[in-house]
């Protein structure tokens, strides 16, 4: 049990988005769900074209966070060891052994810049820190200290030359966050900002005891049993063979959503309650990040590719249809 309390848990959560805000113009909702995702001790990817400032928020944010900070840029000749680590052969005092040497994935807060550009090979090397924390190298295992992170983004619209990821590394991230375009009041606080004599930047709030004391807290948040049955059925309704599900599943999608996609859905909206000053989840809490946690969970088949069906246009009718069945207030 964390002994921080839910106020201080909310002022904490504020004060980095304010140092946050001090570099990144709008994007609010984007800077939300990604501080909720490192609060829920999720690992997050930012898909957007280039130039809207995914890699400057993760950057920016590891400003903020007190955490050993680490960036990554993926490149199609990029090799697991150049991100793991690697054995060296070390002569100290005339006595030969190997050494490991750990990579830039030995860090808090791993930036994985442009993912899809390196190989599956790479890509893969990935999975076993997102899952488990920790990295093998030569039959050896190595546990990365906590908190960890990996934060990484993807242009959708650069296709030649890239791997997209699979569905099953994709599922390890607890949230896909779309970074969109500015609007023209945003688009000139950026010029002015970027352009200017000063650059701003942001000032360390919280440490990496203060990030685990925040998410043991968040673990700590009743969620009501009718909340959970709302979570199941949700996530039970996405898939095109069960009975409940709606007319727009059953035509465009191939596959469902994971068991951890209802996982990301009960701490994100644990977090998110407290983030709205309550010590209890509600159902508005669950649909703030109900998008985010599974939009890239859910497979759309052929026809949905084809006639341009977005994962969002399905996740907002399957919230949309349950609501109509009476299992939630709103």
């Amino acid at each position: 049990m964390s002994d921080l309390s839910a106020e201080n848990f909310r002022g904490l959560a504020e004060k980095i988005e304010t140092e946050v805000g001090r570099v990144i113009v709008g994007q609010n909702d984007v800077v939300r769900h990604v501080l909720t995702s490192i609060l829920a001790g999720g690992h997050v990817l930012l898909e957007g074209v280039p130039g809207l400032g995914k890699t400057m928020l993760i950057r920016t944010l590891s400003e903020a966070l007190d955490l050993k900070f680490s960036r990554v840029q993926f490149t199609p000749d990029l090799m697991p060891a150049d991100i793991l680590g690697t054995e060296i052969l070390s002569d100290e005092n005339g006595s030969r052994e190997f050494r490991f040497r750990p990579g830039p994935l030995f860090a808090n807060l791993v930036l994985a810049d442009e993912i899809n550009r390196a190989t599956p090979k790479t890509q893969s090397a990935l999975l076993e820190a997102m899952q488990e924390s920790s990295v093998t190298v030569a039959q050896h295992t190595y546990k990365l200290e906590e908190p960890f992170f990996v934060l990484a983004t993807q242009n959708p619209l650069e296709m030649e030359g890239t791997y997209p990821l699979p569905e099953a590394q994709l599922d390890r991230f607890f949230f896909k966050v779309n970074v969109n375009l500015p609007d023209v009041k945003e688009l000139s606080e950026i010029l002015d900002r970027t352009t200017g004599k000063e650059t701003p930047s942001a000032n360390k709030t919280a440490s990496g005891a203060d990030i685990l004391q925040m998410r043991a807290l968040a673990r700590t948040v009743p969620i009501a049993s009718h909340v959970k049955e709302y979570i199941a059925a949700l996530v039970l309704a996405s898939h095109p063979e069960n009975p409940n599900a709606s007319p727009l599943v059953k035509k465009y999608v191939r596959y469902g959503v994971s068991p951890r996609g209802g996982q990301a859905l009960v701490l994100g909206a644990k977090v998110t309650a407290l983030l709205s000053g309550r010590y209890n989840v509600a159902f508005e809490d669950v649909q703030a990040v109900a998008k985010a946690a599974l939009r890239h969970r859910l497979l759309l088949n052929f026809d949905g590719l084809a006639e341009g069906i977005q994962a969002d246009d399905v996740i907002q009718e399957l919230v949309g249809a349950l609501q109509r069945e009476g299992m939630s207030k709103v």
